[in-house]
């Protein structure tokens, strides 16, 4: 058992060393798999670890750029993006392993989302699996597979009064230019986080 848990420590040293290097049957799939190769003949004590745990997400990122910048209204007060593109909890991750047998185990764990003024990042659930080998005593050859469910960031309109013209909902970052306000509404943003991971590392002790 102690040479079962060195072994999967060192696994999640590594994957805590790369971890910033960031529909359905698919994803049910993974499962699927982790359970298939966990032989039922190999069963041992089923235990739990932390693998990584981090604030913020290549998403968040692309919405603090969203709040760059701002226009000047007609009586020339500035309005800055940043107030509609800030949140005080930033997408907050946890990510877990789940070891199955000596060699196989459940990669699974939660985004939290986060939300502003006008955007959102709904919460999310990965899902996957990981499982080794040992090519010969001094090598481990390891394969993870992940899978992202949720976590899509939704651009919010804005109401803008344009007098005579009427009341419209509109790209609250396009509002002060020229382009028509039902136009401005195609770039809103509507982005997906990667939804698939694919990481095989090999490694050699001397």
């Amino acid at each position: 058992m102690r040479r079962c848990r060195d072994r999967w420590g060192k696994v999640l040293r590594t994957m805590r060393e790369r971890s910033g290097n960031r529909r359905n049957l698919r994803k049910a799939a993974l499962l699927a798999c982790a359970f298939l190769i966990a032989s039922p003949a190999a069963a041992q004590e089923i235990t739990t670890s932390f693998v990584d745990i981090h604030q913020g997400s290549p998403l968040s990122d692309q919405v603090r750029g969203l709040g760059n910048g701002g226009y000047e209204l007609q009586s020339g007060s500035w309005v800055p993006f940043n107030q509609w593109y800030h949140s005080n909890w930033v997408d907050f991750h946890v990510d877990f392993l789940t070891q199955l047998t000596e060699n196989t185990g459940i990669l699974w764990g939660f985004g939290t989302g986060e939300q502003g003024e006008k955007y959102t990042i709904a919460p999310s659930l990965k899902l996957g699996f990981l499982t080794q080998t040992h090519p010969n005593p001094n090598s481990t050859l390891s394969l993870s597979v992940t899978s992202t469910i949720g976590g899509d960031l939704t651009e919010k309109p804005c109401t803008a009064d344009y007098g005579d013209l009427g009341t419209y909902s509109v790209n609250c970052r396009l509002a002060a230019g020229q382009m028509a306000p039902e136009e401005t509404l195609k770039y809103l943003v509507n982005a997906k986080p990667e939804t698939m991971h694919l990481w095989l590392n090999y490694r050699v002790t001397f």
